[in-house]
């Protein structure tokens, strides 16, 4: 057993499919299943009960998992330790960001980065919360902002700042006179929202299943700014995060409050190991509530 064959065990344990897995390791499959079952010979063990659709994790599987993770963590820090004494320490940082979290962060964030540590080059991607943490897993992302707890086991979350869900309505809209709208009347309202991939239309869904209902879907836009541009024009509501408000305050829209019962969102930063990468959380954490303490400049 070698700690290549621990990192593709790891993949499939994870992904719970032979052709995801070999994706995100950019190997062929044949070769990966050459590889656990090489891995299952020499241990003497069955790690997968094979089915057509996906592998289940076996008892041993389980226990080898939870072995194999720190085992794996640790030479990582071990090779990153000797890349110090060849002047290869890392220089970049890869971050994950939900295009519906607090809009201004990551611009403000990449000034005082810039500031605080000037030989650090920063990656920002756009994802979806799901490919944020599938990234963090394979390791090409370092950090995520996204919402809080992760869903994928082997992930910690660090919180930044709370939000809660909000109805966007047209201002014509029918329900324009009301402070608030409870989640049983949107349960009733046509609505364009984001595509189903995206973590704050689940929050969404999950809510209205709790009361036996689904959203009345009318349209569906992949970009959050597509879906306010899209709003006025039509007699249709969505749902957003309440701190969008701040960065796309338009007159021909009303942010209504939901209520019976609220909808928080936690927002935070997402990572593998938490002791590994505790200095760029803390530098991450510091400067993203510096941005979210500035004083907000006159629109």
């Amino acid at each position: 057993m070698d700690f290549k064959q621990l990192r593709y065990f790891v993949a499939v344990y994870e992904e719970g499919h032979v052709g995801r897995a070999a994706e995100r390791l950019s190997i062929s499959q044949p070769a990966l299943s050459q590889q656990v079952r090489q891995l299952e010979q020499n241990l003497d063990v069955s790690l997968f009960e094979r089915s057509s659709k996906r592998l289940l994790p076996t008892l041993a599987a389980h226990t080898l998992y939870n072995h194999a993770l720190p085992l794996i963590d640790g030479m990582q820090q071990a090779v990153e330790a000797l890349r110090n004494f060849k002047g290869q320490a890392m220089r970049t940082l890869a971050i994950g960001v939900l295009q519906t979290v607090h809009t201004s962060l990551v611009p403000q964030m990449l000034e005082r980065v810039r500031k605080a540590q000037p030989h650090l080059v920063v990656q920002i991607y756009e994802l979806t919360g799901l490919e944020i943490e599938r990234r963090l897993l394979n390791g090409s992302l370092d950090i995520g902002i996204s919402y809080l707890p992760p869903r994928q086991p082997g992930l910690h979350g660090v919180l930044l700042y709370e939000d809660e869900l909000k109805v966007v309505i047209p201002e014509d809209h029918p329900l324009r006179e009301f402070k608030k709208v409870s989640l049983k009347q949107a349960a009733e309202l046509p609505m364009l929202l984001l595509g189903e991939e995206f973590q704050v239309r689940q929050i969404w869904q999950g809510q209205l299943s709790n009361l036996g209902r689904r959203p009345q879907v009318q349209a569906e836009l992949n970009t959050m700014i597509g879906i306010l541009d899209s709003l006025p024009h039509t007699k249709l509501a969505t749902v957003l995060p309440g701190r969008s408000q701040d960065e796309h305050n338009s007159k021909a829209l009303l942010w209504k409050p939901l209520s019976e019962p609220r909808v928080a969102l936690k927002v935070g930063l997402v990572c593998r190991d938490v002791q590994r990468q505790q200095a760029t959380v803390a530098l991450l954490r510091t400067l993203l509530e510096d941005v979210m303490n500035a004083p907000q400049a006159p629109a």
